[in-house]
């Protein structure tokens, strides 16, 4: 069974700026992390709380989440287009990595899109 590292963030947004911070992510962040060749397998607002955030990505191994990550954040597309506005919005964040096989990860894909 293939696995990938799934990586698992969520973010505690200022309060009321949820949608806004949406609305960033979906127009600028997400076209930049599809331009970049990233992985987004889900992102979008939690279901308990319109500020609160979650982005889950996929990667090779550490190695390439480490790599992938230090290379895109440094991109003057990203540094100079959403990032200060996105950062404004967040209170605070948090990470975690976890494997996944590639049929749950296709599987969590497919659920969202049907939302």
């Amino acid at each position: 069974m293939t696995k990938k590292l799934i990586e698992i963030r969520t973010y505690k947004l200022k309060k009321g700026s949820g949608n806004k911070f949406h609305q960033l992510v979906v127009n600028q962040s997400m076209p930049l992390h599809l331009e970049w060749g990233m992985d987004v397998v889900v992102y979008g607002q939690s279901v308990h709380d319109e500020d609160s955030y979650f982005l889950i990505r996929a990667y090779d191994n550490l190695e390439h989440l480490e790599f992938s990550q230090n290379e895109f954040y440094a991109t003057d597309k990203w540094r100079h287009g959403p990032r200060q506005e996105i950062v404004d919005l967040i209170e605070s964040d948090s990470n975690a990595t976890v494997w996944l096989s590639n049929e749950a990860i296709k599987t969590m894909k497919l659920s969202f899109q049907t939302r």
